[in-house]
């Protein structure tokens, strides 16, 4: 491809036409990295942390799914997909919290962008529920880990 997939000819905004496109499984994996400190994880209790405004990981997956299922709600160019299957997961390492979005659909168009929308929610909600015991949260990164499915698959090994 030697050009931008959402742009015309004539230079302007467009969706994709996908219509021509063959229906085949596609799926997607993406990762967030979310950076918390001592004070947070002081409030660790077994598989989350406890705050007042209830469990943070299961809200993060809660919050998560949801944006992965609304992503053309928020990119504006992204086809409307039903997802078949929405999974996110959160474990620490260290002082971090590791969000993996994992998305799947049958469809004419890939999920890359649902995945890495509800990895990037969920890492933002643990932001949200985590300042009330401090600011200093770092987001660190949001990256496609794997696709499947369409033109070409692509794994990242880290």
């Amino acid at each position: 491809m030697n050009s931008f997939s959402h742009i015309s000819p004539e230079g302007d905004p467009a969706m994709v036409d996908v219509g021509a496109k063959a229906i085949s499984r596609r799926t997607a994996r993406a990762r967030s990295v979310v950076v918390l400190n001592d004070e947070i994880m002081a409030h660790f209790a077994g598989q989350d942390i406890a705050t007042k405004k209830g469990p943070v990981f299961q809200t993060a997956i809660i919050a998560g799914t949801m944006a992965a299922k609304r992503t053309d709600s928020l990119i504006p160019l992204c086809h409307s997909l039903g997802l078949d299957n929405c999974r996110i997961t959160i474990h620490t390492e260290g002082l971090t919290a590791v969000v993996e979005c994992t998305v799947s659909t049958e469809g004419k168009t890939g999920v890359e962008m649902e995945a890495l929308v509800g990895a990037s929610v969920a890492a933002l909600t643990i932001y949200d529920m985590c300042k009330a015991f401090s600011h200093d949260i770092v987001i660190q990164e949001t990256k496609l880990m794997e696709k499947t499915g369409g033109k070409r698959d692509f794994n990242r090994d880290k």
